[in-house]
């Protein structure tokens, strides 16, 4: 006989979201239980530690503006950084975003590739490489935005839709382009003026004061929800029943244990596809190996899409006089990883030398290898309205949904938190 937990409301995940939605309803007098598969607290927030190196689960930095968000984060020690990024492309490096950073470039490709967007096309724009070209002309696109949008997405710009852009991507525009492309003395273009990362802890720091107020209970992967009788089943055998119910759980993860789906839902979530991220993560026997805080790499024969450095974000993250880089590649189920863990190591050593970062294989202590298998949802054409149809049955059912891949949205760890916010909000109401 299992042991039964009788929580009134429940939330599926220990991530930011579910975290942020426990905590917002013991804000209101509301206890709430979250059950995570995990063994540790904090989803994509959390970090781990090798040999006195600590690394985040990819690159984390906030540039929050929510009141909201800023007053549980803010009080937490953090070094403000500032939102300077820069790209690795041809041997080179170029201030981010490179099309308004093209001084160092000859001046034949300078002229060819501006040329290019002052003749654009004026095209209709049916999906994101349509969007990309009508945005910097084809030369800029071609050299630039849609290989590296195979590297980060892992689909051709052709196949995916545009409505995850908002702010996320430099639209062109000719006067900071033409000022790029004299000048190195060049503003950041970034949607952010700062990056914000806990002194000590990781980012996971930012969250603790939250997870400390929940009652979070780890390894307890849900493996069947009977929306009638109101009750999850745990792959430890518990169960527990619940009046309201907020999953922060993948959306296809989460169709595939609901009893008595419809044939239509269950087929629009089959569709539903995220990235996953294999983590190369660095220790350098040397202090300031790294030459920017995160930076893009455009470069074919890498396979990393981009590295950051967690001995700049916080010198904690680090033993003293030493250094350390994550390198992030991609892959999902439209296009799987086929390196193994070895063969990526061994192209990231490659990349490092090529990068001029390293010498010789001596100045690196440890290469570690993790693989998150949930990284970014992919917006393929016509993934919103799938998507909706899910959404809109769940709410059906008495469902509330928040969070990345609750919601299934590009969700930054701000607009999670406030996504989970929301979905308490409505717990409430209810």
């Amino acid at each position: 006989m299992s042991q039964e937990r009788n929580p009134k409301i429940v939330i599926l995940g220990a991530g930011i979201a579910g975290i942020s939605a426990a905590y917002h309803l013991k804000k209101a007098g509301i206890d709430s239980t979250i059950f995570e598969a995990n063994s540790q607290k904090g989803g994509l927030l959390d970090n781990f530690l090798i040999d006195g190196f600590r690394f985040d689960n990819a690159i984390h930095l906030s540039f929050a503006t929510e009141p909201e968000v800023r007053k549980v984060f803010d009080p937490t020690p953090h070094t403000a950084h500032p939102a300077v990024s820069w790209c690795w492309d041809n041997e080179q490096w170029l201030k981010h975003p490179v099309q308004n950073n093209m001084f160092p470039l000859e001046a034949s490709q300078r002229v060819d590739l501006i040329s290019g967007l002052v003749e654009r096309p004026n095209i209709e724009i049916n999906n994101y490489q349509d969007w990309l070209i009508y945005q910097y002309g084809e030369p800029i696109a071609t050299r630039w935005q849609l290989p590296y949008t195979e590297k980060y997405w892992t689909l051709p710009a052709s196949e995916l839709g545009i409505g995850w852009i908002g702010n996320r991507v430099r639209r062109a525009d000719i006067k900071e382009v033409l000022h790029g492309a004299f000048t190195t003395e060049t503003p950041s273009y970034y949607y952010a003026t700062e990056m914000r990362y806990p002194k000590q802890g990781g980012y996971k720091a930012f969250i603790e004061p939250m997870i400390s107020e929940v009652d979070i209970h780890c390894e307890y992967k849900a493996t069947k929800i009977f929306i009638d009788n109101k009750e999850v089943q745990f792959e430890n055998g518990e169960s527990s029943s619940y009046d309201q119910l907020i999953n922060t759980m993948p959306l296809p993860e989460l169709i595939k244990i609901i009893d008595n789906v419809p044939d239509n839902v269950c087929e629009a979530a089959a569709t539903l596809f995220a990235t996953s991220v294999d983590l190369i993560s660095v220790a350098f026997n040397k202090a300031d190996v790294q030459p920017h805080l995160w930076f893009y790499i455009y470069d074919k024969e890498i396979l990393a899409a981009r590295a950051y450095s967690p001995s700049i974000k916080s010198a904690d993250n680090v033993p003293n006089g030493h250094s350390s880089l994550q390198f992030e590649i991609y892959s999902s189920p439209k296009n799987p990883q086929t390196h193994s863990p070895e063969e990526m190591k061994a192209n990231t050593m490659m990349a490092l030398k090529k990068m001029g970062l390293i010498e010789n294989d001596n100045e690196i202590l440890f290469m570690h290898h993790k693989q998150l298998p949930w990284g970014n949802v992919v917006f393929d054409l016509g993934m919103e309205e799938r998507r909706d149809l899910v959404l809109d049955w769940l709410k059906q059912v008495g469902i509330q949904t928040a969070g990345r891949f609750g919601e299934w949205a590009y969700l930054w760890s701000n607009q999670a938190f406030m996504s989970g916010m929301r979905a308490s909000q409505k717990i409430l109401n209810n």
